[in-house]
């Protein structure tokens, strides 16, 4: 009796220090890979950095960009551009995302909700090429382009961002929080709008923030629906309006140095509105995980 119990007690110990080694490579090896992703961001980070913020100035922010065969110029009516159409594609995209979300995690059955959730991730995953071609073609083709029809394409890519983020939040708001609101008699709804939704407002917030950074820096979409445009500062959607995305791609092309020192620039500057809108969505999401724990 004693013997196989001594041989089973050497079997466990070999077995637990089989484990203890594959435990330890395997956390060596995700060590490793995390440094790997935040070398690479410092490393494409520091080379915009280096290379771009020589162009940087108050001209270049505050002028337009300079005529062909024109020397200097700037990014201001980039900037406009990329504010204008990203800010409709906010506004199209974000209400219906967050009623989808609310529609999918508050009052459809789960027979209804799971081939939604099934569309979204199909339509998040779709190459944002097909989205502008798709827009192009009911849009532009036979037209001409225009800051509209780009922030459509953009209010696409967003939808999926949105929706799927809120599904996530929403689902974590603590169901004696829904229970509570319906015992006391209140219309479903009216909890929803009520209790819900600020509970979670936080994480929306965090998922639209999160949403607008990605379609931020998209350019495939742009070049075929809004990247021929007038010179100056344009404000009208109906027109082709000028993009940050569209004025890196096109500087880089350039054969003048001076124009690829704009591009780096340019890139800097997307580069920091991308980090800023990450950070204060990471801030939110923090504050709305507290809130929804508390």
């Amino acid at each position: 009796m004693n013997a196989p119990a001594g041989h089973s007690l050497l079997l466990d110990r070999g077995h637990l220090k089989r484990r203890k080694r594959v435990s330890a490579i395997v956390s060596a090896a995700s060590t490793v890979a995390a440094l790997l992703a935040v070398a690479v961001l410092l490393i494409v980070v520091g080379s915009v950095l280096i290379k771009g913020v020589g162009a940087l100035s108050i001209h270049f922010l505050t002028t337009p960009t300079a005529l062909f065969g024109e020397s200097g110029g700037g990014i201001s009516n980039a900037i406009v551009g990329t504010g204008i159409m990203v800010g409709l594609a906010a506004l199209m995209a974000i209400p219906v995302g967050l009623l989808v979300a609310i529609y999918t995690t508050e009052f459809a059955s789960p027979r209804t909700a799971h081939p939604i959730r099934f569309v979204l991730d199909v339509l998040n995953g779709v190459p944002t090429i097909i989205t502008g071609i798709f827009v192009y073609g009911l849009l532009v083709a036979g037209n001409h382009q225009s800051g509209f029809a780009a922030s459509i394409a953009l209010a696409i890519i967003m939808l999926p961002i949105v929706a799927r983020t809120a599904q996530e939040v929403l689902s974590l708001v603590p169901a004696t929080l829904k229970e509570a609101a319906h015992a006391l008699g209140i219309a479903p709804w009216r909890a929803t709008v009520r209790v819900t939704l600020p509970t979670a407002a936080g994480g929306l917030l965090t998922g639209a923030l999160l949403a607008v950074a990605r379609v931020a820096g998209e350019t495939a979409p742009l070049i075929l629906l809004s990247s021929i445009f007038a010179p100056g500062v344009l404000t009208e959607p109906g027109q082709a309006l000028a993009s940050i995305p569209i004025f890196i791609f096109q500087a880089s092309e350039s054969p003048s140095p001076e124009a690829h020192t704009q591009a780096w620039a340019a890139a800097l500057i997307l580069i920091a509105f991308v980090l800023a809108l990450n950070i204060v969505a990471r801030a939110f999401y923090a504050r709305s995980r507290k809130r929804i724990g508390a």
